[in-house]
């Protein structure tokens, strides 16, 4: 891992594959372990170079005041941009997950020289907050569960990776993996500050962003190739959001993980990974279908 100077921050990213093979570059939602290694590591092997990173105010990217930020997704977005061409790479295939779906979808329409494809992962067209009257809500079952329990104490990794690890369990997700994860993430962040763990573990920062102007009217305006991923047991983003964004950008394929929740279980690595190469080499086509990936529990 080390960090590469954009738009006077520091972005952190990790590299997976040969420096001279085409670029994927995957926005983390919001740091950059929400894209699993052995998918990073299965792109890589298809002979693309991977770059995830870090959003602001996350790992080891630039942390100022995740409280307030001082910038807004359309600064977001043009980071991804600029570390395109920091890296040599533009145009590169743009990928997003969550709340870095987000992030994907307004750099892909506001940068369009400076990418070749787009994957959307688990994520809306639309800012947070309310949603538009079509598009479907957060399940307010599992929100309440989630939101019930009490926070932990930031300072103990062992409690935050546990409080990880519930979270997962009421979202559908795989509770020993995202336990990991938070563990990993807890090791990143620069300080056991509230504010600064909310922001690494729970992605908080994101809801203070200004997000204006909307972009979700724009989507057609996208002539890159696109891959829309959704689960289909998501409580927090549920699928027909997914399926909006597909409709919405012209050819665009979706591809519905049937067992999965708001992660990309292991088991789905290989159908994601052979989707988002078939993608690259431009044959994915506007086909809509539905995978049978299972989440791993163990």
């Amino acid at each position: 891992m080390t960090t590469v100077s954009v738009n006077e921050i520091a972005l952190g990213i990790e590299s997976f594959g040969a420096d001279d093979a085409p670029l994927v570059l995957l926005v983390g939602g919001t740091t950059m372990l929400s894209w699993p290694d052995a998918l990073c590591e299965r792109l890589a092997a298809g002979g693309r170079r991977v770059v995830r990173y870090d959003l602001r105010d996350s790992g080891e990217s630039t942390t100022a005041d995740p409280e307030a930020p001082a910038y807004t997704l359309r600064d977001l977005a043009a980071d991804a941009a600029a570390l395109a061409d920091a890296l040599g790479a533009a145009p590169a295939h743009l990928a997003g997950i969550g709340v870095g779906g987000m992030v994907a979808q307004v750099a892909a329409l506001d940068h369009t020289g400076a990418f070749s494809a787009l994957t959307l992962v688990g994520t809306r067209a639309v800012a947070p907050g309310p949603p538009d009257d079509d598009l479907p809500d957060h399940d307010r079952a599992t929100m309440g569960r989630l939101f019930a329990r009490p926070m932990p104490d930031w300072t103990d990794r062992a409690e935050v990776a546990e409080f990880a690890a519930t979270g997962a369990e009421v979202l559908g997700d795989d509770p020993v993996a995202a336990h990991a994860i938070a563990a990993r993430i807890w090791d990143r962040t620069p300080g056991t500050a509230a504010p600064v763990q909310l922001a690494n573990q729970l992605g908080m920062v994101f809801s203070r962003l200004d997000c204006a102007p909307r972009w979700r009217e724009r989507l057609p305006e996208i002539g890159v190739p696109a891959l829309v991923v959704h689960g289909r047991r998501d409580p927090f983003f549920p699928v027909g959001n997914g399926a909006a964004i597909a409709r919405e950008i012209p050819r665009a394929r979706l591809l519905v993980l049937e067992e999965a929740a708001t992660a990309i279980p292991d088991a789905a690595v290989g159908e994601v990974a052979e989707a988002m190469l078939a993608l690259g080499r431009g044959t994915a086509g506007a086909t809509v279908r539905g995978g049978a990936s299972r989440p791993s529990h163990g």
